[in-house]
């Protein structure tokens, strides 16, 4: 692979002045939609979760009339439903030394000093205001004794600031989303539209301003309008086949919008997370997520000795590793997700796995049940603990959990700039399917925090500052723009129906996942992501040869559905490899073999990778260019980040 490319600086339009004082600068410098005027304009809203959700249901209480397409039969089973842990925010309740100055430097330096200072402390400053919100809806978070909301600690920060409803925060956030977007389709506000899936955006002068979108049960294509389009459909992990992500999460959005001229940001920076139950079989869908916050009283260890496959209880203490404790005293068991993973991977590698594969590490409650008593350890991880031993078969309030990592969360997604708006006028883009916030590693808890932030409260501005900032002429369904997007997803289902190969769709998903997991996982190296370009391309390619789709695209077909994620996996997987191989560094989640310290730690590369890489497509047979936002750090010191 060349990297003799184009290497445009972006600019990300951040506002100047000091840090603190940026976004309410900003605010009070956009230009506004009169009141009267909001109802004469349509945003079109991709995705249900807490992002589009709150995004949706907030654009249209201020009068915007929002059109909000859910791939599933209900906007609460989009997959924010599955976050468990809970959600940060810099309220200081605990009085332990909290600040919007410090959860902003936790995430920051969580990230590994690879996200831009402006969206962080935005964020960080947005944070209070989400728990106020959430609050006003109903969401019912765990509370102390005298009533005040409670906190619990996440990995890579030593406060308490996670909010949490048991191991059902997303689940709960999820529905007081719910309830102000149902108000609005009850107003007539917002046009709910399930069982939808976008497959191409419009552009009308360049600018966003429609999608086409497959009925998922009639098969029927359907062209919807707009002044604005909102992408929040979620990351991308499903690249791998098996990740905690649902099977229904797909890039074929992003990838969409990718293709059309949206730059993707960072696409290898990925999450594995260190807290899911392990694979246990060849076919199985997908991993399940045991969410973070039991790593506040869980403690994680290994044998000592390798090969040791003595039942965990059978151990006796002086013969067990608690390695985070021992490697990372100051955080021990919170270290950050990409450290606790990698240290996972080392034990196995040393042979210390545990479990009938061998491929695990364990987590053990006994301390702190002896130390609270199994009531207070029921009241916060009871439906986890139940969760657990229905997959598992073992109690493990008397046998430690067995846990691994697996791919969770993608911090990639495509470029946005301080308004969150991509590099294609018009077309926005929230939550995980940005990129922007988390830089190289999310901290836990963040997710939900930057979905409700972007949809809530930034979105809801910065849109209404394109609108009323741009000439957006009337552009009706009936423009040509709509009809040669329809004939482009035409050409590529009748392309998908007519090979009627020998393979069925989930063997090619499957084969390129192992090849993600083995090669553009938890570690890489050169050799690693060279093989696996040229081994994605060769599946590629017997892929458009030899894949059998059955059925017909008029009608309700799930493999039909299938066949186009998986055909965009394959060019996704291979940006990701790229981004991974010209990145010649480690830094968070990304860890080149090549790059590590003499004790196995990330070591970055500041002077040539301070950056943000955006890669622009060129077509299918040229290659993608690498462009660059450079990060600036006016308020922060670069460091090595520890946590020893």
């Amino acid at each position: 692979m060349s990297l003799d490319q184009p290497n445009t600086a972006l600019d990300p339009r951040c506002p100047s002045g000091p840090l603190a004082e940026r976004w309410t600068k900003h605010l009070s410098e956009i230009k506004l939609v009169a009141p009267a005027n909001k109802r004469k304009h349509t945003i079109i809203v991709v995705g249900t979760g807490l992002a589009g959700g709150s995004a949706a249901a907030t654009l249209a209480e201020l009068g915007y009339n929002v059109i909000n397409l859910c791939i599933q039969d209900s906007p609460r089973r989009a997959h924010s439903v599955a976050a468990q842990g809970g959600i940060n925010a810099a309220k200081n309740y605990q009085n332990d030394g909290d600040s919007v100055w410090r959860l902003f430097y936790d995430t920051i330096k969580g990230g590994d000093f690879r996200s831009r200072e402006s969206n962080v402390h935005r964020l960080a400053e947005v944070s209070t205001e989400i728990i106020d919100q959430c609050v006003a809806q109903g969401v019912p978070f765990a509370r102390e004794y005298g009533g005040t909301l409670a906190n619990r600690s996440f990995g890579g920060v030593q406060v308490s600031r996670t909010f949490y409803a048991r191991g059902q925060t997303g689940q709960q956030l999820l529905l007081g989303c719910y309830s102000g977007l149902m108000r609005q389709v009850d107003a007539g506000r917002v046009t709910l539209l399930p069982r939808r899936e976008m497959l191409e955006l419009v552009l009308v002068d360049g600018k966003a301003r429609g999608i086409v979108a497959r009925n998922l049960i009639t098969g029927e294509l359907e062209r919807y309008a707009g002044d604005a389009v909102l992408l929040a459909t979620g990351g991308y992990a499903t690249a791998y086949y098996l990740s905690t992500m649902a099977v229904n999460s797909n890039a074929s959005a992003v990838w969409r919008c990718y293709k059309k001229g949206a730059f993707f940001g960072n696409p290898s920076l990925t999450q594995i997370h260190p807290t899911a139950v392990p694979q246990l079989g060849d076919y199985q869908s997908k991993l399940t997520l045991m969410s973070e916050s039991l790593r506040n009283d869980g403690r994680v260890w290994v044998p000592m000795q390798p090969g040791d496959k003595r039942r965990p209880n059978d151990i006796p203490e002086a013969e067990r590793d608690y390695y985070l404790e021992r490697i990372y005293p100051s955080f021990g068991n919170l270290v950050p997700r990409d450290i606790a993973s990698r240290q996972a991977l080392y034990r196995v590698r040393e042979g210390k796995g545990v479990g009938p594969t061998g491929v695990a590490v364990y987590l053990d409650f006994k301390e702190a049940i002896g130390r609270l008593g199994r009531q207070v350890v029921t009241d916060r991880y009871g439906n986890l603990f139940q969760m657990y031993e229905e997959i598992i078969g073992d109690d493990p309030y008397e046998t430690p959990m067995m846990i691994y990592p697996a791919p969770h969360y993608t911090m990639g997604g495509l470029w946005v700039d301080y308004n969150l708006m991509s590099t294609i006028p018009g077309l926005h883009v929230l939550g995980e399917a940005n990129f922007s916030d988390h830089g190289a590693n999310r901290l836990g808890a963040s997710a939900l925090m930057q979905g409700l932030a972007d949809g809530y409260f930034v979105a809801p501005n910065t849109v209404g500052h394109y609108i009323a900032s741009v000439d957006l002429p009337k552009v009706g369904t009936d423009h040509p723009a709509f009809a040669a997007a329809e004939r482009e997803v035409n050409a590529r289902v009748t392309k998908l129906l007519s090979i009627q190969g020998n393979r069925t769709v989930r063997e090619f998903w499957w084969d390129i996942g192992r090849v993600m997991w083995d090669q553009v996982g938890m570690s890489r190296s050169e050799a690693g992501l060279k093989e696996a370009i040229d081994t994605i391309q060769g599946l590629k390619a017997r892929f458009w040869e030899d894949v059998r789709v059955p059925g017909s695209a008029d009608d309700f077909n799930k493999s039909l559905e299938l066949a186009g994620r998986v055909a965009d996996f394959f060019e996704l997987g291979e940006l990701m490899a790229r981004d991974a191989l010209a990145r010649r560094e480690s830094c968070g989640g990304h860890f080149r073999e090549e790059c590590q310290t003499p004790e196995g730690e990330a070591l970055r590369d500041d002077a040539n990778f301070a950056h943000v890489a955006a890669w622009e497509y060129r077509g299918d047979d040229t290659e993608p260019a690498r462009h660059i936002e450079p990060l600036d750090f006016e308020f922060v010191e670069l460091k090595t980040r520890s946590y020893k």
